[in-house]
């Protein structure tokens, strides 16, 4: 089975996420790339680089939830699926 990386960005106090972004790990170098805007914005400030998520994942990694992080203006959830 494939693995994938999802990323969902949450507006405070909403349980939908507002962005929902799925990459499969095989291509993660090539789909970082063609991330909306927003999405590496979202990431790069919590210091988060989607390059080194790939350097992480070459191998067969964890999966469920990775990180969770909330602040007052959204919440980041990155996950393997």
């Amino acid at each position: 089975m494939m693995q994938t990386l999802r990323i969902d960005i949450y507006k405070p106090g909403k349980n939908d996420p507002e962005t929902r972004i799925s990459i499969p790990l095989s291509s993660l170098n090539i789909s970082e790339k063609l991330l909306p805007s927003k999405a590496k914005a979202s990431l790069a400030r919590e210091g988060i680089d989607v390059s080194e998520l790939g350097v992480l994942f070459a191998k067969q990694g964890p999966k469920g939830t990775l990180i969770e992080i909330e602040n007052a203006n959204e919440k980041l959830v990155i996950s393997i699926d």
